[in-house]
């Protein structure tokens, strides 16, 4: 098998590498421009830029400690990388699912090795009613499973093809060779 063929349907990584990109640029602005807590509204206040650096999992979920949740991104990283090599042949949407995860993964790991906390900046809601901080990784993890999700709930649902109708076998008609009227022998 060649290289060529054997990477085929990986050009999906293309996509990784944006989102990390994306992600490290506009978390090094924010790093770059705001002080830790400052908050500028973008919509009102239904949008803001909010600077805060999150120790624990996307969206401000923790449960463990800041190297558990290196140790667990690093491990997901390498478990989706190998997991989107094997399935490099199946259709796009799963795989720009996979690719999305795991560019937000990596985006938020590379984080994590620098500061030791997650850059979050993302600031949704109206009012005191808002949705925790999060960043472009935070994203592409987040639009990766509901496509995955989806792909999952309506796989079931596709609409297969009825089986063709049973009919009764029916035994196979004699044939010429074995039919017994060659053998019969005139009487007269």
């Amino acid at each position: 098998m060649s290289l060529f063929s054997s990477l085929q349907g990986m050009w999906v990584l293309v996509f990784t590498a944006l989102v990390v990109v994306f992600d490290q640029i506009t978390k090094l602005a924010i790093k770059e421009r705001f002080y830790l807590g400052e908050s500028i509204e973008l919509l009102g206040d239904t949008l803001r830029f909010t600077y805060i650096q999150n120790p624990g999992m996307a969206f401000g979920l923790s449960f463990g400690s800041p190297l558990f949740f290196t140790v667990f991104a690093s491990v997901a990283s390498v478990i989706i990388l190998i997991y989107l090599y094997r399935m490099r042949l199946e259709p796009f949407p799963a795989r720009f699912a996979l690719a999305s995860i795991l560019g937000g993964a990596i985006g938020n790991l590379i984080d994590r090795f620098a500061y030791g906390k997650v850059i979050d900046f993302i600031d949704v809601g109206v009012k005191d009613m808002r949705w925790p901080v999060f960043n472009v990784a935070d994203s592409a993890v987040t639009i990766g499973m509901i496509i995955l999700v989806s792909l999952v709930l309506f796989e079931g649902q596709k609409e297969e093809a009825p089986a063709p109708a049973k009919f009764p076998v029916q035994p196979p008609a004699p044939s010429d060779e074995n039919d017994n009227w060659h053998n019969v022998k005139n009487s007269n």
